[in-house]
């Protein structure tokens, strides 16, 4: 293929079709069309449907249907995210998304530090997916924020807000992953040698401050004790996004590497096979050991009311099913595709819908007075519930969809310019 260069970094010369209009980019408009649809929904919820104003107050003084109106518009059973219920399906998405996508980079960050060969011929394609993941998170994030009025996040920045905490830790985070993605696939062997070091490392400490700011936003819901109870949350974030990282990386080495890798193949399957079935068990014992701390009233929603058929799926898809299908001929040289992409798909699942439970359930449990300064355990407009879940929106759910194009559409652009899942010659 013919190619021009530009800082030591090879494009290829390609043409429109080739770059927008292969098999994967079509696919990926397919979920994108879904995006923008849910999109639409949303923004037309949020901004334009009629609701009460102070002109119907005026024309109809004491009417009770207006007062109902306004309890509506200001209390908020109406619209995608509700008053009660704040951290929905976006948040889901969003942290699936940023930590698995964050997770692929810490590993294969780690292995190029321990001179682990095989991850370091193919860190350029999954470094790049992996950062792809994270846009597709922050394309969900987006939506779940008060797009048309966002100027003013920036007029009258309050830097002690979780955004501020988060944008310039993204800004730095993006850079520095494409900067090492620029290393590993430029020509420009001299910075490479010079950089490369203290980039990797420098990487591992902008991953674990991720982590911990993450965590640190979950942590100021101080009435959420799901989420303030869970004991070294950071470290959960660590461990569970390992494994669902662990699980991508399976199905995406499967789809890239398996013709080009050949004899290797086996190997790297077989090292991201153990890898999983370590964190398999990481896992397992954290949740296990996780709920001897929780909050007795959202441990008991999790384990026996509310999400109990969820959180068992969940331990099914993401820890024991998988790890019966890996533990099977761990030791022998060759091993069954057809059990490690079956291990890896109930993984991607089953996490989805751990992170699924963490959020909701965190929910689901109504607000205690857990400082002594307000009556936050019940509202004096409803009666008090023992259990709070609303369904996602279907724009929600169409946004997410959407999300996983934006996965897709990138990563495809990366790779035709840039050939980011050739293997790198070290």
């Amino acid at each position: 293929m013919n190619t021009f260069t530009i800082a030591g970094l090879e494009i290829n010369k390609v043409s429109m079709k080739e770059l927008f209009l292969n098999k994967t980019m079509l696919w990926a408009y397919v979920l994108l069309a879904f995006g923008l649809f849910g999109i639409y929904e949303v923004i037309n919820e949020r901004y334009f449907l009629l609701t009460a104003n102070s002109l119907d107050a005026g024309l109809n003084p004491g009417s009770t249907e207006v007062a109902n109106a306004f309890r509506e518009a200001i209390f908020g059973a109406g619209g995608e995210v509700k008053r009660e219920s704040p951290w929905t399906l976006y948040i889901v998405n969003y942290i699936y998304m940023i930590y698995t996508g964050s997770g692929i980079i810490f590993i294969v960050t780690i292995a190029e530090l321990l001179d682990i060969k095989l991850l370091k011929k193919t860190a350029a394609g999954f470094l790049t997916f992996g950062l792809c993941m994270v846009f597709g998170g922050l394309f969900t994030i987006f939506f779940d924020l008060n797009v048309l009025n966002m100027h003013w996040m920036f007029l009258t920045p309050n830097i002690g807000s979780g955004m501020w905490l988060m944008l310039p830790l993204y800004i730095v985070y993006i850079s520095f992953v494409l900067f090492e993605i620029y290393l590993l696939i430029s020509n420009n062997k001299q910075w490479t040698k010079k950089f490369a070091l203290a980039i990797l490392v420098i990487g591992i400490f902008i991953d674990i401050a991720e982590y911990y700011i993450q965590a640190k936003l979950f942590n100021m819901n101080t009435a959420r004790h799901l989420w303030t109870t869970y004991p070294l949350l950071p470290l959960y974030f660590i461990v569970s996004s390992f494994l669902a990282s662990a699980g991508v990386m399976i199905a995406y080495s499967y789809i890239t590497y398996k013709e080009s890798l050949k004899e290797e193949f086996d190997k790297l399957m077989l090292l991201l096979k153990k890898f999983t079935l370590f964190m398999i068990v990481a896992l397992g014992g954290y949740e296990a050991v996780s709920f001897l701390y929780i909050d007795k009233n959202w441990a008991n929603v999790i384990l026996f009311s509310g999400f109990d058929v969820e959180f068992y799926i969940y331990a099914l898809f993401a820890i024991a099913i998988p790890f019966g299908l890996l533990i099977y001929r761990l030791f022998q040289k060759t091993i069954s595709d057809a059990l490690t992409i079956s291990a890896a798909i109930f993984i991607i699942v089953g996490t989805y819908i751990g992170r699924f439970i963490f959020v909701y359930g965190g929910n689901a449990y109504p607000m205690s007075d857990r400082f002594g300064k307000g009556f936050e355990i019940y509202s004096q407009y409803d009666e008090m519930k023992d259990f709070i879940f609303f369904y996602p929106h279907m724009s929600e759910v169409l946004i997410v969809v959407g999300s996983v194009g934006v996965v897709f559409a990138m990563y495809k652009i990366f790779d035709v310019l840039f050939s980011v899942s050739k293997l790198s010659k070290h």
